[in-house]
């Protein structure tokens, strides 16, 4: 071992062990000597700084800031040589410590032959003798030698180095979760010396020269960036502060400042005074500041119309209202760009803005001639999704200014450096300009036509401003053109592009096609020239791709394209090869497999998921979405009447023909462009439509209160216990918790059986002792509700049991009193309790860090307790998980950032009309949940909310302490901007006790409003300005509120004219608060009234898919579906379908066969065996089905129709496709189907048994019928996701054609006596195999190019390692690669494992596990010598 490995330390001179101090030269103590060696040079080390520190003052040591650079130069370079030697002192050993490793280790001490000491570097090295040289054999060497050789790989893999060869592959023995120190170790060493002396230990390999040259060529000497490895050691010493504070990012991960909002991004977010979700949204974006008023209002008035065009149509409001509409669209863009108030401020303090009212003139009325002569007639304009819908625009429209002015400033630069610049495309399109798209075009014909001009004008910019001068970059190959001869053969053409844009759309005076003189080859013959243009051919195909390419880049003509496009546009289906096999009639694509002549206002109006589902098995390779013109043969003719001359000749034939044929190429080119937008768009809009759908739904299920108690207010929390009996499988308990009104768990617990005795049977049944308990439970804790839910259909069940308990026992809920003061006693309320926010919530770490000790299905029915005391809490709780509840079956299809921005404007939307108690939100982390959700706020100015009010004191008394006040020594929890967002959103309890309360606090009512609301009470009570001030003089300004509200007269409001109210506001301050009026109003006598709908039951519909998973759409009478066999009779068999149904066959629907043949169904089918049937009946409501096996049923299964209109579908081609398809089936249907008697046996083909077989676990198989006889099977097992194996099983010593064989063999190899045995002994084995492949540390999820990249990514930052991995391979299941490459310079090689019942096989070698796997890997390798690497596959 010593041979290879240094384990002691050189001795040194006396001189070398005395140390002096590096700045005054004097020795050091030994006991200061002594306490660095020992690392404890902390706090002693600080004090000698300090003497040092005060001697050098004393000195004059310390100079001020204009100190000698080189002084401080020098002084660098002691610290850093200090710190060097430091180092090195630490990395030595002494005796004890070698005595400490090698007890840990297993060392024993050498001889005392041992003459002197050497210098340890961090770890113990092998002790090798000269026969265990560590050479070739051992290169792949690290800890997996097997039983004998653990504790010496152990020592070797975790703590030494040896030569360049060692530690070939990293540690096999320590995974990332184990030996954190040992980890450490291998990460942050020091770098070994540099140069050849490892490498001249391998002479003492045994290897020969020849050996040893190889090695070298491979693997170099060991010192080729050693240079590197030094400057970066250097860098990295002298870029060490010590007096640099510690940061955050010094400590964390970035991802996890990220993650919890600790960046530099996130603290400017969290105290600049602007909404956090505006300033998120607006990141993107320049703010529009330093603009003069004129050009803010010029911006406004554009913006307002270019938004209103976009959503007026979509609102379908008179044509009278556009002026109107306009209107308030400019004002709420004024309210959140130049105000930055968030929709909801919007909708709740400024409503009267989204309301149109007019005067109409009334009819007469003889019974009251004093009525007035006109009424107000009131449109709603914009509604509260219209305002998020405004913001989306605000933002797009944010990029289109950019857009525009990004193309004006490129100009301008033309301008300035071009003195005679002159190109109209630009004055006449960019005012036209639309949408990016048209902004896109003129840049990219900027770049295109003057891409050479703008590089000049970037690099004489560049030189004014004193910048360095940057090299002129070369030419594009259409500059190279332009200035060729070929160009003149371009000008030929007689039009240029803009010309033919304007011809074709008409939007100008026609120019007119002149003929040159000669023929285009004629012509071209002339403009010759070499080296670029040999022959005319040459000349000829450079113009034509030119002027193809000038009218493809045209503004002009794009545009004019792209107006053709939109309006007369269809799209056609084409199913590709891999679509026609895989898309048949039970195929969710098949409804537009061949689909013909869609619109795009099909798709936008009726079914963007149709669209959006087109695209996605577009890009699985299953179909081609086309865009095809209609009237294509038109358009193209008008082009090329635009482009032709009119002259007659032979030259102007000839011309004509060229122009077509390079018309035709740039109409094809155009079509790409413009059909890649086109459906960019759709695809975008489609999106945004569904995410719509989800918003409403959302919208829907977070607008509803608590549960409400009988005879209680709306809004009242309940008392609720909630029970769950899981799976509802046997075994299963069923888990119950109780909750009180505060949300709090009081008791939990477990019942075996709720079900009720029979004591009807002629052996009475009693009743469980479990009922009794549960009666004694309901009448002790008197709940208002019973909530059950669960996994299944069983679910369902106890429910049932549980009202049938509630009715015998005769529980009764909650007293109230009726209108006639009677006390009223109803049944207990038992409900099924929608359990979507349950079911992610019971196995998450919240729940986990919640309820800890409480198993998941009681926290189960803890979640679904709190759902019905408070739903929106529940979804608030969620955060981003929110995205995993199914708001709409085709929400996967919309991308999870835009479904979350949709989804939290609900909850946005919400939040603010039910409000926050402030105080609550500090107090209860449960509550703080719905802080982010106010407006203004977000979750860093919610956190930083809370987190100053702790620091102010706890709760707050006002809304007015949110902003600070410095006389009381208030911190400012939120700037003014954002606290006039959030202050009335935010309410304060009342408590009429303590007169610094103010009651407005409690209400909707905004700060802002509240000196009406004073007005409105003072006027209510019939207050003069005298008895107001004397009032509020006496109790302060809240006095008059607190007076209507003491005095109970809040009811007076009623009697206010809110008319005058109105206009005296409107005429005096210019303010329109109509609308707010009501608001003040209603608060004043119900503050924060809960305005949300009753809590809402659970469908028929939506039970039955919670406990099913199956839908209208996926389970459907007539459908033939897999069933599994319960129970068999004589006239009667039990089934249960696989989403938990149960089911029944009678005896009129058993198959023709059985009942001539008089059959019993016990001598055909077994319990738990798996059977085909149609479903004939489904009751959603009790959740069973009725199904049969008659053959004249089975014969006609399910099949979907499609409502397609007239040329919408290509029948020819699907006629053609199904006489195709049923060729192949007749060839492979000539023998009769295979029926065997196994739970695992399906008439499936690979097809079927691969879907079947998708949403299962690994290991996990079907047997099924081959299509190589009946003498074979199939049996296909899941490897992985959308990775199976099909294994042909062969049968011998069969009975009949129709048994099963006494032998089946696989492979030739391997022989079983039954299925039962081959599915242990074969698949499952091997799917153990795959576990523990899978498992291990070398394994990479990856593809095989992952898994190369990371072994090339690896070996670059380790230059002398090598390393391998283990990856699948996705082409031939059951095998899997075994990557490697052998250092940096090393080509990437693989080979082929593949997995067999219990073992590995690696070149036709079997090892039983993955250590030997490993090992026996290496072993080859070695053998195979230095070269033996590239014999692998590539």
């Amino acid at each position: 071992m010593d041979d290879f490995f240094d384990r002691t330390a050189d001795v040194g001179s006396d001189e070398e062990e005395e140390e002096f101090d590096e700045e005054t030269g004097e020795p050091l103590g030994a006991s200061r000597k002594s306490k660095r060696a020992n690392g404890l040079d902390d706090s002693s080390e600080e004090e000698d700084d300090d003497e040092e520190e005060e001697r050098r003052i004393r000195e004059g040591f310390i100079v001020d800031e204009d100190e000698d650079e080189e002084a401080t130069r020098e002084r660098k370079r002691e610290r850093k040589k200090r710190r060097r030697e430091e180092r090195e002192e630490d990395e030595g050993l002494d005796e004890e410590d070698l005595d400490l490793i090698g007890e840990g280790t297993g060392f024993t001490k050498k001889q005392a032959e041992q003459s002197k000491f050497k210098r340890l570097k961090r770890g113990h090295r092998e002790d090798r003798t000269v026969k265990e040289s560590r050479g070739v054999e051992d290169i792949f060497s690290d800890d997996e030698d097997g039983v004998d050789g653990v504790g010496a790989a152990r020592e070797t893999g975790a703590f030494g180095y040896g030569d360049d060869m060692d530690d070939f592959i990293e540690q096999d023995e320590f995974p990332d979760e184990e030996g954190g120190g040992i980890d450490e170790e291998l990460g942050v060493r020091a770098p070994k010396k540099f140069g050849v002396p490892d490498i001249e230990k391998l002479k003492n390999s045994g290897l020969n020269e020849v050996d040893l040259e190889n090695m070298r060529g491979a693997f170099g000497d060991g010192d080729e960036f050693g240079w590197a490895l030094e400057a970066e050691a250097e860098h990295n010493e002298e870029q060490i502060d010590p007096d640099k504070p510690m940061e955050l990012k010094d400590i964390f991960e970035p991802s996890q400042l990220v993650e919890r909002f600790l960046t530099d991004k996130d603290n400017t977010i969290r105290m600049t005074d602007v909404p956090e979700r505006f300033q998120l949204a607006r990141e993107p974006y320049k703010e529009f500041t330093g603009l003069t008023d004129e050009e803010t209002a010029e911006r406004e008035t554009e913006e307002a119309k270019w938004v209103s065009n976009l959503m007026f149509p979509r609102k379908r409001l008179a044509p009278s209202l556009r002026q109107p509409f306009e209107g308030a669209v400019k004002q709420v863009l004024r309210f959140m760009n130049v105000e930055d108030y968030e929709p909801p401020y919007i909708f709740q303090n400024r409503k009267d803005y989204l309301i149109h009212s007019e005067q109409v003139p009334a009819s007469p009325n003889p019974n009251n001639l004093n009525a007035p002569d006109y009424e107000i007639k009131a449109e709603k304009l914009l509604n509260q999704a219209d305002l998020w819908d405004v913001l989306e625009m605000d933002l797009k429209f944010r990029a289109f200014s950019e857009r525009r002015q990004t193309v004006r400033q490129s100009l301008q630069k033309l301008r300035e450096n071009i003195p005679d610049f002159n190109d109209k495309v630009f004055d006449d399109l960019i005012p036209l300009a639309e949408a990016v798209d048209d902004l896109q075009d003129l840049q990219d014909y900027l770049n295109f036509r003057y891409s050479a001009e703008l590089k000049d004008a970037t690099i004489a910019e560049a030189e004014a401003s004193g910048l360095q001068k940057r090299a002129r970059g070369a030419r594009s190959i259409w500059d190279k053109v332009r200035q060729s001869p070929a160009y003149h053969l371009v000008r030929a053409f007689g039009i240029t592009a803009d010309q033919l844009a304007i011809n074709a759309d008409k939007s100008g005076r026609r120019t007119y096609t002149d003929d040159p003189d000669m023929r285009p080859d004629d012509l071209a013959d002339t403009l010759v020239r070499d080296p670029d243009y040999k022959t005319g051919q040459d000349v000829i195909n450079a113009a034509r791709a030119m002027f193809i390419e000038e009218l493809v880049m045209s503004p002009r003509m794009r545009r004019h394209m792209r107006q053709l496009y939109y309006a007369n546009l269809v799209f056609d289906v084409h199913r590709t090869d891999k679509g026609l096999k895989q898309i048949n009639e039970e195929h969710p694509y098949y409804e537009f497999k061949y689909l013909r002549s869609q619109k795009i206002q099909d798709f936008l109006v009726d079914r963007p998921e149709t669209f959006l589902r087109m695209l996605k098995a577009e890009t699985e390779g299953l179909v081609e979405v086309r865009v095809r013109l209609q009237g294509e043969r038109r358009i193209r003719e008008d082009l090329q009447k635009a482009i032709e001359s009119d002259n007659f000749s032979e030259v102007a034939d000839a011309w004509n023909v060229f122009r077509r044929e390079a018309l035709e190429v740039a109409v094809a080119k155009l079509h790409k462009v413009i059909s890649k937008g086109v459906k960019d768009n759709l695809k975008n809009e489609c999106e945004n439509k569904i995410a719509g759908f989800c918003r409403e739904a959302y919208t829907s299920r977070l607008d509803q209160a608590p549960f409400k108690p009988k005879g209680m207010e709306l809004g009242t929390i309940p008392r609720v216990l909630a029970l769950s009996n899981g799976h509802g499988n046997r075994e299963d308990a069923i888990c119950w918790a109780y909750l009180e009104e505060n949300g709090r768990m009081l008791e939990h617990g477990k019942f075996l059986d709720l079900r009720l005795g029979d004591t009807e049977r002629p052996v009475p049944i009693p009743d469980p002792k479990d009922i009794s308990i549960f009666v004694e439970l309901v009448e002790r804790r008197k709940p208002d509700v019973i909530a059950v839910s669960g996994f299944s259909p069983e679910a369902r069940r106890l429910y049932q049991d549980i009202r049938e308990i509630v009715d015998k026992a005769g529980l009764r809920g909650t007293p109230w009193v009726d209108d006639d003061d009677h006390e009223v006693t109803d049944p207990l309320d038992v409900v099924i309790a929608n359990d979507e926010v349950a079911r992610l919530y019971h196995t998450s770490d919240r729940a986990a860090a919640d309820l800890p000790g409480l198993p998941p299905l009681t926290r189960y029915t803890v979640a679904l307790a709190k759902y019905m005391q408070a739903p929106m809490k529940e979804y608030a709780a969620l955060g981003r998980d929110i995205t995993s509840i199914s708001f709409d079956s085709n929400q996967h299809l919309v991308p999870e950032e835009k479904l979350l921005k949709y989804l939290e404007a609900a909850m946005v939307d919400m939040v603010n009309l039910v409000g926050v108690d402030v105080n609550d939100a500090v107090n209860d982390s449960y509550v703080a949940n719905l802080l982010p959700y106010v407006c203004g706020l977000g979750p860093r100015k919610a956190a930083h909310m809370i987190k100053i009010i702790n620091q102010n004191g706890g709760d707050i008394v006002t809304r007015e302490e949110l902003v600070g006040d410095v006389d009381r020594n208030k911190k400012q929890a939120v700037g003014p901007k954002v606290w006039t967002n959030c202050a009335s959103f935010l309410y304060i309890t009342y408590d009429d006790s303590d007169p610094s309360y103010d009651y407005l606090d409690n209400t909707r009512i905004h700060p802002e409003d509240y000196d009406i609301a004073r007005k409105m009470a003072a006027d209510a009570l019939e207050m003069d300005e005298e008895d107001i001030k004397a009032e509020t003089d006496e109790n302060g300004n809240n006095a008059v509120v607190r007076k209507l509200v003491k005095d109970g007269e809040q009811d007076k409001v009623n009697d206010l004219l809110l008319e005058q109210y109105a206009e005296q506001l409107e005429t005096k301050f210019q303010q329109k608060k109509r609308a707010t009026l009501e608001t003040i109003r209603a608060e004043l006598q119900n503050p924060y009234e809960e305005l949300r709908r009753n809590f809402t039951f659970m469908s028929t519909d939506e039970i039955f898919t919670m406990l099913t998973g199956e839908t209208r759409d996926s389970l459907i009478e007539g459908m033939i579906i897999p069933v599994s066999i319960k129970r068999t009779g004589s006239t009667h068999v039990d089934v249960r379908l696989d989403c938990g149904i149960e089911g029944g066959i009678s005896e009129g629907e058993y198959p023709e066969e059985m009942a001539n043949g008089r059959i019993e169904p016990k001598q055909v089918w077994a319990p738990h065996q798996t059977i085909q049937a149609k479903l004939m009946f489904i009751d959603r409501k009790k959740l069973t089905a009725q199904l049969t096996l008659r053959e004249v049923e089975m014969r006609n299964p399910y099949k979907r129709t499609f409502d397609h209109g007239m040329d919408e579908w290509d029948d020819e081609q699907e006629a053609r496709d199904k006489k195709e398809a049923k060729k192949i089936t007749d060839a492979g249907t000539s023998r009769a189907q295979r029926v065997i008697k196994h739970p695992l046996f399906r008439p499936f083909n690979s097809r079927q048994a691969e879907e079947f077989l998708a949403g299962q676990g690994r290991g996990d198989c079907v047997i099924r019928p081959s299509s190589k006889g009946p003498d074979h099977l199939a049996v296909t097992w899941k490897i992985h996701d959308n990775l199976y194996q099909h294994i042909d099983v062969l049968e011998l010593d069969k009975e009949n054609e129709f048994s099963v064989g006494k032998t089946l063999k696989i492979g030739g190899k391997y022989s079983y006596s039954d299925l039962d045995e081959l599915i242990v002994l074969h698949i499952k084995a091997m799917a153990k195999k795959v576990d523990e492949m899978m498992g291990d540390e070398r394994y990479q999820s990856g593809s095989r190019q992952q898994t190369e990249q990371w072994l090339t990514t690896y070996t670059e930052a380790n230059p002398k390692r090598s390393m391998y991995a283990f990856c699948l391979n996705s082409k031939y299941p059951g095998f899997f690669y075994l990557c490697f490459k052998a250092g940096q310079q090393a080509h990437l090689s693989n080979w082929p494992v593949k997995v067999i019942p219990n073992a590995f096989e690696l070149q036709g070698n079997k090892y039983p596990d993955m250590r030997a796997l490993k090992n026996g890997f290496k072993l080859v390798f070695a053998n195979q010598g230095p070269g033996g690497a590239m014999n692998g596959r590539r």
